[in-house]
């Protein structure tokens, strides 16, 4: 379900947004299908985590693309590493990264087609220097994928990054909000672009 921004004087950037109705909770695939990723694409999924989405991204942009594995973990990416061997997913790469510094995920500038970052944000630290790195990696034409947790049961306030405080945040590290797609259950996903004007990197 695909729910669009619009520009409003009231400074609100929803219009009429439809309500998800939850079904792709969980389910990786969905949200790759959501985010538009195409066959032969190049995406970094930052913060790749046990790799749910690295191996939704690899399956969708087939042998002709490229997936980044990029995580802090290294436990996690050796997984992901061994899957992905298995597999037989050799367009799959992992990197050791530190998001919260300037060329943390080792890729080249201007280089990929979407940046994702699922259930990530939340738990770092410097915000701005995360998005600001998506942003150096990404191309003019490509987009940012972020998912973030809505707020459920039994989660602490700091375990939520809440949509409006997303939506600023991404602003100030240059991208503007596109749409907004159906990420399930107390879930929100966002499509960011890069700003048509690209300042230098500070």
């Amino acid at each position: 379900m695909i729910m669009h921004f619009s520009d409003q004087k009231n400074g609100s950037h929803e219009a009429d947004l439809p309500v998800g109705d939850g079904k792709s909770f969980a389910h990786p695939p969905s949200h790759i299908a959501e985010i538009g990723v195409k066959t032969g694409m190049i995406v970094a999924d930052l913060g790749s985590g046990s790799g749910a989405h690295t191996f939704a991204c690899a399956d969708a942009t087939g042998p002709e693309g490229r997936v980044y594995a990029i995580d802090i973990q290294r436990d996690l990416l050796a997984r992901i590493k061994n899957e992905a061997r298995r597999r037989d997913l050799h367009h799959v790469d992992v990197f050791w990264g530190d998001l919260e510094m300037v060329g943390g995920s080792k890729l080249a500038d201007v280089h990929v087609d979407v940046v994702l970052m699922s259930n990530i944000l939340f738990q770092v630290k410097d915000k701005q220097t995360a998005l600001r790195e998506a942003w150096r990696i990404i191309k003019p034409a490509g987009v940012l994928a972020v998912i973030e947790r809505s707020g459920a049961p039994g989660l602490h306030r700091g375990d939520v990054l809440p949509k409006e405080a997303m939506l600023a945040l991404a602003r100030k590290a240059d991208f503007e909000p596109v749409r907004e797609f159906d990420a399930g259950s107390h879930h929100y996903g966002l499509i960011f672009r890069p700003v048509a004007t690209r300042p230098p990197l500070q």
